[in-house]
C-alpha cells in the first residue's frame, strides 16, 4: 500500500520510538505529505502498521487540525479566528474569501486550488488579522493584501 518512498520514511520514524503507537501521529503526517490528505484505507493501514486501532488513530487525527481526513485543495489557508482576529477584521477577510473564491471555512474551491479553514489562535495576535497558506504567515490582512497573497499561489 504505501510507496517506497513512504515506507523508507515510515520506518525511520518509527525508528525514533520505543512504542509504535507513538509515532501513530507523525506516521500519518508522512502518508499526508504524499497524498495530500488521509483516507479510511490509509488511516487503517497506519493503524496496523502502529498497532492501535482505527479508532485510536482516528482520534489522534482529527484532534490535530492539520491532519485532513477528507480532500482539500492544492493550497490550505488557515485563516485566524481568535479574538484579536475577530476584533481587528476576521469577518471581513471571510467575507472577502466569499466574495473572491467562492468558499467559506470549511470549504474548497471548485478548481481545488484552495481550502479553507479556520484556526483558533496563530500566536501573533499584535499583528491580527493573521493567516497560514500552506506554510507561510501572513500578517495585517486586508482585502487588497490577501489578494496580492493569493496570486503567488497557482
Amino acid at each position: 500500500m504505501f510507496t517506497d518512498e513512504e515506507q523508507k520514511e515510515i520506518a525511520v520514524e518509527l525508528g525514533k520510538y520505543p512504542v509504535k503507537s507513538a509515532a501513530g501521529l507523525e506516521v500519518l503526517k508522512i502518508v499526508q505529505k504524499h497524498r495530500g490528505w488521509i483516507s479510511d484505507e490509509c488511516l487503517g493501514e497506519v493503524s496496523r502498521l502502529v498497532d492501535m486501532t482505527d479508532d485510536e488513530l482516528d482520534s489522534v487525527a482529527t484532534s490535530y487540525n492539520h491532519i485532513f481526513r477528507k480532500p482539500v485543495g492544492r493550497h490550505i489557508i488557515f485563516v485566524c479566528d481568535g479574538m484579536a482576529c475577530w476584533i481587528k477584521g476576521y469577518e471581513n477577510i471571510v467575507a472577502h474569501f466569499k466574495n473572491k473564491l467562492g468558499i467559506i471555512p470549511g470549504q474548497t474551491t471548485e478548481d481545488g486550488r484552495f481550502t479553507l479553514l479556520p484556526s483558533s489562535c496563530l500566536g501573533v495576535c499584535e499583528k491580527a488579522p493573521v493567516m497560514i497558506v500552506d506554510d507561510d504567515l501572513y500578517v495585517e490582512l486586508d482585502s487588497a493584501k490577501v489578494d496580492e497573497i493569493l496570486s503567488r499561489y497557482k
